[in-house]
């Protein structure tokens, strides 16, 4: 829903009905990952995409039918289906889409939540999707970290579910939890679609230098919150790096050592100075960090590693770090770079290989280990 919010909370502040389909689960080689939104407004218009193109038309007709019948519909395509050719859907994945009608009455709950994600304050909506009358279906839960707000038809299927989604919040995921029919964590009766809206996952790019303004305008693009550091004050300027969310001139390890981390952050260090790169490291590699790439020459690289492991750090300690940074793509310039490292920063985070795909067998998209 992040991705067409402008236009969503327009309508609905304008007291329309909206048609929302948004994709709640994905196997195979689906195009789109769960939380992906495609909406028909009160004028036929449609903004967003659950399939990059492959479902549109026939997610459209239902979305477009919500808005004179408020009845939730959750509609599976994929090459199981009969008609997967009809709606387009021929690269081998399987997708779940669930569409209902959103108005003022429907959600009264969609304003304060789009506040919230504008203002980057952690925010979950979980949703019945199934195993219930119709009359329940679209029923939600509002979860934050310090309250639970509205009803899914049960209290103990709320208590459930609140206390669920808080940890689903934490980490950022989103997808759908099932409960027996009064909220029995061992059951799969019911289906509930869990949006979460954290933070945006951080960036941080060490050394001021040209590289690493590629690599924050890179991040950017990304959706990574990104923070460039360098403890010189002369490079180390907005002016020099428009695209990053903030400039920090501070000694790198003294920065890492205090700033927030989790398990989503990524950082990127591009000093290839000792004085800056070992006391950093030796941080970096205690911090559960999602990614840690280093620039440098592969002497320059052995020097380092030669340098934390007199600090104690073991080989399995130092295969978190990537190192030289990125992927061989021959990359040349900064720009190039930034890719190269961009493309081992998502490889890393689905698990891909980093190969061509022509030269790979197997699903295109890999479910990786990330829960956002």
């Amino acid at each position: 829903m992040r991705d067409v919010l402008t236009d969503l909370e327009a309508w609905w502040q304008a007291g329309e009905t909206i048609g929302l389909g948004t994709v709640v689960g994905t196997w195979k080689s689906a195009p789109r990952q769960p939380g992906a939104a495609m909406l028909v407004g009160p004028d036929g218009t449609a903004v967003g995409s659950v399939s990059g193109g492959c479902v549109e038309g026939a997610v459209y007709e239902l979305a477009d039918g919500r808005r004179t019948d408020p009845t939730p519909v959750l509609q599976r395509y994929g090459v199981s289906d009969d008609d997967a050719f009809s709606v387009g859907l021929t690269c081998g994945g399987i997708i779940d889409i669930f569409v209902e009608s959103i108005n003022q009455q429907s959600f009264p709950e969609l304003g304060e939540i789009a506040a919230d994600i504008r203002a980057e304050r952690p925010v979950a909506v979980a949703t019945l999707i199934s195993g219930v009358p119709d009359e329940r279906l679209g029923q939600r839960l509002v979860v934050r970290p310090d309250a639970v707000t509205g009803t899914l038809g049960s209290a103990r299927l709320d208590a459930a579910v609140g206390d669920d989604v808080q940890g689903l919040l934490r980490q950022g995921s989103t997808g759908i939890v099932h409960y027996g029919p009064d909220g029995e964590r061992r059951g799969d009766d019911i289906a509930v679609f869990v949006a979460s809206y954290a933070p945006k996952p951080r960036m941080i790019v060490f050394g001021a230098i040209d590289f690493a303004a590629a690599v924050a305008r890179v991040g950017a693009f990304l959706g990574y919150r990104v923070t460039v550091c360098d403890a010189r004050p002369t490079f180390a300027t907005k002016k020099r790096f428009p695209d990053a969310d903030e400039v920090i001139v501070a000694w790198p390890h003294r920065y890492l050592a205090q700033t927030g981390v989790d398990e989503r952050t990524v950082v990127c260090v591009l000093t290839h100075d000792p004085k800056f790169d070992v006391p950093l490291l030796e941080v970096a590699l205690k911090l559960p960090l999602a990614y840690l790439g280093a620039m440098g020459s592969r002497r320059t690289h052995d020097d380092r590693t030669n340098r934390l492991k007199e600090l104690g750090f073991t080989d399995a300690d130092l295969a978190r770090l990537h190192a030289p940074i990125g992927l061989d793509v021959g990359a040349r310039t900064p720009e190039e770079t930034a890719v190269s490292i961009a493309a081992e920063i998502i490889s890393q985070r689905w698990g891909g290989s980093g190969a061509q795909l022509r030269h790979v067998a197997g699903p295109i998209h890999h479910e990786g280990t990330d829960p956002d």
